[in-house]
């Protein structure tokens, strides 16, 4: 806005830029703190000088900040200077402080001296207590006991932090979110079928692209990988929202992708953080609370179409301007509340009433959300109406906050000890209690955990004659190393069908605002909520049907992997024939299975594969959606459809009837029948793990699982 020379707000932004200056004097504080890096660190002089070029060189190295200042407004660029602030000297307060150790080599590197500054018989004596730490099971991994605290099992802390979580998870759902602005994109920058559905690669790229965060949630605090995720979410957003504003124009479209690539990183970053902590704070009920964590993200869909139709009235504009701040902002007040916290190793009946309220708040949430949409979508509602509906939702996402909250106004007094620190030996003690007792194992369990140890007994006896000096490899149900995961068979047998089953469910939806246009639909926002409650019940269902199982017949997991699938062919059957009346069914049919799938891979994997790096096997599994959606999605159905378009001659880049996917329907119906017969060849494999894991009639925690 043009504004006088003599006009007030010119004067405020001179005084306000007083403090920025003051600010900016970041590299005069070096000489404060330096002295700090050489003494905590063991740096010597001549490294603490190449520290203070780059000190100089960071300070002085503005040319990128002098081309940006032309492009885009100033306080997107103070903005980035803000965020250069907190990563870099965030780095250097873990560093000085210790928080951060087992930092990447190439950040400690940068940051941290070399270790020959240790005498020998310093280096020895921790090694060996490493080794001890390694032999006390639970007390594994360093950087864990750092992150992890002294909290009470069963405390209020695991609950405060699974509330907490729920709000994360609703903010990781911003790939749902791509049908509510892509035609804003399509429309404002002039792209094609094929560009749009390209750039529906990059969304679902982002969002499963996890592996940096799997590495390094094992390395970081849990706040500091949902701030990383708010950050992503920040930048990437505000690209979008600076080209669909037209804010600034002609921004190229490689720009545009690699900036959706980081926004929707933000959910792999979330995710993490979340899935992986509350997965540590409940070890037992893994898949009832995959279930919760994954259903609330398939709700955030619904969430968001109720708050672009509703709040926002139908503005892509203002829905991308409000992942760019309003996300962020959920992230930063969630992160102190999600963090680890000591596990119970036995079974609470109070904690299972705890996971049933969840659930059933959960459930009242989905079909309160279904209503409100269609309520909006069919009846004139005012905005005092909207505002009130939108506060009920609020109430709905508080609610698993009321578990704690009851907990600590009714407290109960348990005659058990249920604290699993105070079940577990003191330091140095031989005793070892089993975690269960004889009489909860079948037959078949002492048959498989007597050959277990006899095969121990044999690896030992041939240690001691030097016939085998290599270190015994993990069994399926223990703890393994991503190297290790790799050469097994049922770690890739897992991750194609999950990619069937994925891949083909995330190119419907991509494409779920063409499809509901091509079949004749005027409002695709009800095809969108539709999907995302259906999505929602198949993750929330999946999770505790199939913890039902396992733990009543024994029942692997994958086998409801396979059996959904066999519903997916049905309904992409069902789209292909574009029969009267069917879109809706074969929506909702599409949704609930392609929401198991979520749900019941994600404790699949730490069943098989261990906790201890289940970040980053959970987030390698991920990648099966993003190279769905570029196979399916993008060479296919983008493809298919622009050459129908073509074929109908009517200029428009808008393709009409059944035929715009009908192929791309069929190749996916081959693909979920070949994902079917891949899932029962891996039920057949792992059948005999889970009846080890659950023999008797609950989870039984490998001895090598660290939390």
């Amino acid at each position: 806005m043009e504004l006088k020379a003599s006009s007030r707000p010119q004067w405020m932004g001179l005084a306000a830029a007083l403090w920025v200056q003051v600010a900016a004097g970041s590299a005069y504080s070096f000489p404060l703190y330096s002295p700090a890096l050489k003494t905590v660190l063991g740096y010597s002089q001549q490294q603490l000088t190449v520290l203070g070029v780059a000190n100089d060189i960071g300070e002085n190295f503005g040319l990128i900040a002098g081309v940006a200042c032309n492009l885009f407004p100033p306080w997107l660029l103070l903005l980035v200077g803000a965020g250069c602030c907190f990563v870099g000297f965030g780095v250097l307060y873990l560093a000085v402080t210790r928080t951060g150790t087992g930092l990447p080599f190439w950040v400690t590197h940068m940051i941290k001296p070399s270790h020959r500054r240790i005498d020998p018989p310093q280096r020895r004596e921790n090694r060996e207590r490493e080794r001890e730490r390694e032999r006390e099971g639970g007390k594994g991994e360093r950087q864990e006991n750092v992150m992890a605290g002294a909290v009470k099992a069963g405390s209020r802390p695991p609950w405060v932090g699974l509330a907490a979580a729920v709000w994360v998870q609703v903010a990781a759902g911003t790939a749902y979110t791509f049908p509510l602005y892509s035609h804003s994109l399509k429309t404002a920058l002039g792209y094609s079928q094929q560009q749009l559905t390209f750039l529906g690669v990059a969304n679902d790229t982002g969002e499963n692209f996890g592996l940096v965060a799997g590495v390094l949630c094992n390395r970081l605090p849990p706040w500091f990988v949902l701030l990383i995720g708010a950050a992503c979410c920040f930048v990437g957003f505000g690209v979008l929202w600076l080209a669909v504003s037209l804010t600034v124009p002609g921004l190229p479209y490689w720009l545009l992708w690699i900036a959706l690539c980081i926004a929707t990183n933000s959910s792999a970053w979330f995710g993490t953080g979340v899935l992986v902590t509350n997965m540590r704070n409940f070890p037992l009920s893994r898949g009832t609370v995959a279930g919760i964590l994954k259903g609330y993200v398939g709700l955030s869909a619904a969430v968001y179409t109720g708050l672009y139709t509703g709040i926002l009235h139908d503005s892509s504009t203002k829905l991308l301007l409000f992942l760019t701040i309003g996300l962020p902002i959920i992230a930063i007040a969630m992160m102190y509340f999600v963090r680890p916290c000591t596990p119970s190793l036995e079974e609470d009946s109070s904690e299972h009433g705890h996971f049933v309220f969840t659930q059933i708040s959960s459930a009242f949430l989905g079909l309160y959300l279904l209503s409100y949409t269609v309520m909006d979508d069919v009846l004139p509602l005012s905005d005092v109406v909207i505002y009130i509906l939108f506060v009920i939702m609020i109430l709905f996402l508080l609610a698993p906050l009321a578990i704690p909250i009851k907990m600590t106004l009714f407290p109960t007094n348990r005659k058990k000890h249920v604290a699993s620190t105070s079940q577990l030996p003191a330091e140095g003690s031989d005793h070892k209690e089993p975690l269960l007792s004889t009489s909860s194992s079948t037959n078949n369990f002492g048959t498989l955990q007597e050959s277990d140890d006899a095969s121990d007994v044999d690896m030992l006896l041939a240690e001691g004659e030097g016939a085998v000096k290599k270190k015994r490899r993990p069994k399926r149900g223990d703890d393994f190393e991503i190297q290790e995961a790799f050469i097994k068979a049922d770690f890739w047998l897992l991750f194609l069908v999950y990619f069937l089953g994925v891949g083909s469910g995330v190119t419907v939806l991509n494409n779920l605002a063409q499809i509901g246009v091509a079949a004749g639909v005027d409002d695709t926002t009800i095809l969108l909520c539709l999907f995302s409650f259906c999505n929602f019940v198949g993750r929330l269902g999946g999770g505790s049907v199939s913890e039902y199982f396992v733990r009543s017949r024994m029942l692997p997991r994958p086998v409801w992997m396979g059996c959904t699938q066999v519903v997916m062919v049905v309904a992409y059957l069902l789209y292909a024939s574009a029969l009267n009346g069917t879109l809706y069914a074969s929506t909702a049919m599409l949704g609930v299975c392609y929401g198991v799938q979520f749900s019941v891979m994600v404790p699949t994997v730490s069943e098989l594969f261990g906790l201890k790096q289940f970040g980053m096997f959970y987030n390698f599994m991920l990648l099966g959606n993003p190279l769905g959606a570029f196979f399916f999605s993008g060479l296919l159905a983008g493809y298919v459809y622009d050459n129908e378009a073509a074929k109908q001659g009517s200029g428009s880049s808008t393709c009409y009837g059944p035929n715009c996917f009908r192929l791309t329907f069929l190749v996916l119906a081959g693909m979920c029948t070949l994902g079917t017969l891949l899932s029962v060849i891996l039920s057949v494999r792992i059948r005999p793990v889970y009846q080890m894991l659950y023999a008797g009639g609950s989870f039984r925690l490998p001895r090598s699982s660290l939390h």
